[in-house]
């Protein structure tokens, strides 16, 4: 079985808006983190995207758009030579109380029932506090990105109580310096301490 790896999609693998993605045109990547994907499949890592997108329950666009959105970001993905293995989307507002939408769990749940794949100590790159906090409730290794909202969540990471049981969250640069880290094994002793952690908590 492939090795699985969890990316945040807005702010982490696309430049952000406060006013949303909402047409292909305005999918930009980050600087490097097409490459960043594409080394990971080179080294056998199957990546999945889990992302909120409440633009659709704003209707700030329809689901004919998002999966537009998507067809440029795979393809853009395979020609530098990466693949993205699945994407997973909520497609709700806040206010819909609904199990998927981040911080809530239900995407990565669904994920691993879909893969068979355990998520524990799987990296689960994003942005945002609510990308850690779904992360650490089903046992994955939170990772914390400088682009979008990363900068902004680093401030808040010290008062978080959701949080605080898990030290020193790992905060990178963007996506590419992730990837260089973990494929150069800098990572290794977290991700055995992430799923000692899981393991203790029955996850």
């Amino acid at each position: 079985m492939k090795k699985l790896i969890i990316l945040d999609r807005d702010g982490v693998i696309n430049q952000d808006s406060e006013n949303f993605i909402k047409s292909p045109e305005e999918w930009l990547p980050v600087p490097g983190s097409l490459e960043a994907i594409a080394r990971l499949t080179r080294m056998e890592y199957s990546v999945m995207v889990i992302t909120n997108q409440s633009g659709i329950a704003r209707r700030l666009f329809d689901i004919d758009t998002l999966n537009f959105i998507h067809q440029k970001m795979v393809r853009m993905v395979h020609d530098k030579g990466g693949a993205i293995d699945g994407i997973f989307f909520c497609p709700h507002a806040a206010a819909d109380l609904c199990d998927c939408r981040k911080p809530k769990p239900g995407l990565f749940r669904d994920l691993a029932h879909r893969t068979g794949h355990s998520l524990c100590a799987v990296p689960a790159v994003g942005d945002s506090l609510r990308d850690l906090q779904a992360a650490v409730e089903v046992g994955a290794f939170p990772v914390l990105v400088k682009t979008g909202k990363g900068r902004k969540t680093m401030k808040m990471l010290a008062t978080d109580l959701s949080l605080q049981a898990v030290p020193d969250i790992p905060i990178y640069k963007d996506l590419s310096a992730f990837v260089d880290d973990l494929l150069d094994g800098g990572l290794e002793h977290e991700l055995l301490d992430c799923e000692q952690r899981a393991n203790e908590n029955g996850l």
